[in-house]
């Protein structure tokens, strides 16, 4: 198989597969909204291309526009992390023991009152 015949069925699956997603969650979006919200809060009912736009609305408010698959923030974070997990295993157990007791004072207001350090959650 040819590689443009191969990438094309690849984006038409991918795009059928998009497509679909979209059509549930809006289809979701709608029922849930129009079965619970006007019973409990009297608002109207809404319209699929109405909760096709609460859906990007809500997107846009708390999932922002991230870099896509590409790393990512994710991808940052496994990298500052490994270079974490790199320095920790490069530490004494006297350093080792000083970052524990230096981050555990650096924590110790978001403790509940009466926990000791280092007792399980």
């Amino acid at each position: 198989m040819k590689r443009g015949t191969w990438f094309f069925k690849k984006a038409i699956k991918v795009l059928m597969i998009a497509t679909a997603a979209i059509l549930l969650f809006g289809f979701v979006v709608m029922y849930l909204w129009n079965a619970i919200l006007p019973a409990v809060i009297h608002v109207g009912t809404i319209s699929f291309g109405q909760a096709l736009g609460i859906l990007v609305l809500c997107k846009i408010l708390f999932g922002g526009f991230h870099s896509g698959w590409r790393g990512g923030p994710g991808g940052r974070w496994r990298e500052r992390m490994g270079g974490m997990r790199e320095k920790w295993m490069n530490m004494t157990p006297e350093e080792r023991e000083k970052f524990k007791q230096d981050w555990s004072n650096r924590c110790a207001k978001w403790r509940k009152p009466g926990e000791e350090t280092g007792s399980a959650v």
